[in-house]
């Protein structure tokens, strides 16, 4: 079963020509491939998690080394980036081939004040995810229930 997108109950767009731009502006071989943005670079997914102790963020970045990333913690704002560069040649007597890409990207959170312990966050690149352990203070730990008595 797949999943088929309808406007007003009909499955073809309310206007044609959307069809045919929709049509035309994807990649050939790659229509279902959502990862790109207009200007055809990745975006990486990312996956923030809360806690009684801290927040943990995962970032999905395979293929990079920990050295392609940029971690930074300004004020409040905690960005993500990362750019990496490839070029490869091959001369061959008749020809050189040279071929060349860059890749880059920069993700930005904005932290709640007087929450995030900014001294002890931890990040680390394992298996195509970088991950971050960004702890808590110990005024925002969620604290156990204090019990009243009653007199």
């Amino acid at each position: 079963m797949s999943i088929v997108k309808r406007n007003n109950g009909s499955f073809l767009p309310a206007n044609p020509r959307a069809l045919f731009d929709d049509f035309f502006s994807r990649e050939l071989f790659n229509w279902g491939n959502t990862n790109f943005s207009s200007t055809l670079t990745t975006v990486p997914s990312v996956n923030i998690r809360e806690n009684d102790e801290n927040f943990e963020v995962e970032v999905a970045a395979p293929g990079m080394e920990k050295e392609d990333f940029r971690i930074t913690l300004d004020n409040n704002l905690l960005t993500i980036s990362s750019s990496r560069k490839n070029e490869t040649e091959e001369s061959r007597s008749n020809y050189t081939r040279r071929e060349f890409s860059y890749q880059s990207f920069q993700r930005s959170f904005e932290l709640a004040k007087d929450v995030v312990d900014e001294e002890h966050i931890e990040a680390r690149y394992d298996n195509g995810v970088l991950k971050l352990m960004i702890p808590k203070t110990e005024k925002a730990r969620k604290q156990a229930p204090r019990l009243i008595e009653i007199q």
